[in-house]
């Protein structure tokens, strides 16, 4: 459950279009009904907070934060957003993320461009940005993954690039650091001006308390405050021509995925999921059907003849499209349940070790002795070890790892000199011995070739079932296994070696 806080207008004057009505929806509901009807799944009853007085509106949001016993989803009254925008925010597992805009930059030159951002931070000079996008004042210093500076009328920030726009999710464990900030800047209100935007003093505050706050643009979906008719008008006819039941399909798809799955699935899966979730197919049928064909493929690999061995090959490869699409239909019909989740891992591993039973079984038949069971149990120990491995790491880091400290300033410097540098120290420091060979590997990920290499050097499920049809397809059980056997472990080498390094950083 997530508890929704609808805001007022920013502060100044009252400018929430309560009387402003989307005709070309049904019943023409005003702005305000269309969010409120958004967020009726997520809280039926969402907190109200007039903003017009800023401190009060401060004050009435540390209230809502501190009794909250689960996330919270900020938002302006104002706010035109797809739905799909809504649930893409407060499923994220960030600890903190606000919708930002960044800034359009200027035409630079590669080299002009490679300058300004490599100023060093004696040399940058803290601003206060009379700029506006968006109608918001930019303030706001943005990086790739989290904002990193944030500033208002009276307190000046390095380098502003973008405005936060407006929803803000948070956190169960983030609240009451929400409550304390709203409090602390509720006592500071008269230092703040008549364009500083309520949503991003907020941010300002979590910030400068050391909250690392995600964030993430709009993409392929909408969000804009309106407050005038032809704001709106404007907002209705671009989101008109946004295809959002497509964004959601596609976010439908794991973004972290192998190459295979990547390349050789999800290019169509995805449709496949779409037609599933629209005849009412839930996913665990859908599991079902993955878990069908995966035993057809193993009792067509038991037979040891070609033809079947070929088609055991298809077998298992729709075996393994069926168990991509089974989630995708989950996330795209926003159909989850413990008993899918549970269903979807202990069957995964189900189908690979009855296919290497059917192998070893097909490879007996032939004529080719057993001898092919040690190879089998070898891949079945393996591929268990690793999973034990994967799960058990899981938790203990979600256990034992707390959230990312970064770097505080007090709310009432007038700049962030002190929080620049001190990031920059933090950024030297973690750039030392293992955490420096860490973030040098993960930089590398950003070539496309090491990013796949990466990806395939795990041997994930994707690439362990293509392994299986081909080579079982072209070659015989024996090929199949001692692929299996290599590769898994040199995966189990890589993965050990990097969990360890991560452990001791």
């Amino acid at each position: 459950m997530t508890r929704v806080v609808l805001l007022g207008s920013s502060p100044g004057p009252d400018t929430a279009p309560t009387g402003l009505r989307l005709a070309v929806l049904p019943g023409a509901p005003t702005v305000a009904e269309r969010l409120r009807s958004q967020i009726l799944s997520l809280d039926p009853r969402p907190a109200a907070i007039a903003s017009g007085d800023l401190a009060a509106a401060l004050r009435d949001l540390a209230d809502v934060a501190e009794s909250a016993t689960e996330s919270l989803f900020v938002i302006p009254g104002d706010s035109v957003i797809h739905d799909e925008l809504i649930y893409q925010i407060t499923k994220s597992k960030r600890g903190v993320l606000a919708l930002i805009a960044k800034e359009p930059r200027p035409e630079l030159t590669e080299e002009e461009a490679e300058r300004e951002e490599h100023i060093p931070i004696d040399e940058a000079e803290p601003e206060i940005s009379d700029r506006r996008h968006e109608g918001l004042p930019v303030r706001a210093r943005a990086g790739k993954s989290r904002i990193v500076s944030v500033g208002t009328a009276h307190h000046a920030v390095t380098r502003p690039n973008a405005v936060v726009l407006g929803p803000l999710h948070v956190s169960a464990r983030n609240a009451p650091v929400l409550a304390e900030t709203c409090r602390e800047l509720a006592a500071m209100a008269d230092a703040f001006g008549p364009d500083d935007d309520l949503m991003q003093l907020v941010v300002f505050g979590l910030v400068r308390k050391g909250v690392s706050v995600g964030i993430r643009g709009r993409r392929d979906l909408y969000y804009r405050r309106v407050t005038s008719q032809a704001d709106l008008d404007e907002a209705v006819a671009v989101m008109s021509g946004i295809d959002e039941d497509r964004a959601r399909l596609d976010n439908a798809v794991k973004g972290a995925d192998g190459f295979f799955t990547t390349y050789f699935v999800s290019t169509y899966s995805r449709f496949i999921a779409r037609w599933a979730a629209r005849r009412g197919l839930t996913p665990n049928q859908v599991t079902l059907i993955s878990i069908t064909l995966g035993v057809l493929a193993a009792a067509c690999f038991a037979t040891g003849d070609r033809p079947w061995m070929v088609l055991g090959g298809v077998l298992i490869y729709f075996a393994f499209v069926f168990d991509c699409v089974d989630g995708q239909v989950a996330r795209y019909a926003r159909k989850f349940g413990v008993l899918g989740a549970w269903l979807d891992a202990t069957f995964d591993r189900f189908k690979e070790y009855v296919v290497f039973a059917g192998l070893a079984v097909g490879w007996v038949v032939s004529g080719n002795g057993d001898d092919i069971w040690i190879l089998a149990l070898a891949a079945i120990g393996l591929q268990s070890v690793r999973h034990l491995l994967d799960f058990s790491f899981g938790i203990a880091n979600r256990r034992s790892k707390p959230p990312a400290q970064l770097p505080t300033l007090p709310l009432a410097a007038p700049d962030d000199r002190d929080l620049r540098k001190a990031l920059e120290r933090r950024k030297v420091e973690r750039s030392q011995g293992i955490r420096g060979l860490l973030k040098m590997w993960s930089k590398a990920g950003r070539y496309r070739a090491v990013h796949w290499a990466r990806k395939m050097i795990v041997f994930p499920i994707g690439e362990r079932f293509a392994a299986i049809a081909i080579t079982a397809a072209l070659f015989d059980a024996r090929i199949t296994f001692l692929t299996l056997v290599v590769w898994g472990t040199v995966a189990a080498a890589y993965t050990l070696t990097g969990r360890l390094m991560r452990s001791l950083a």
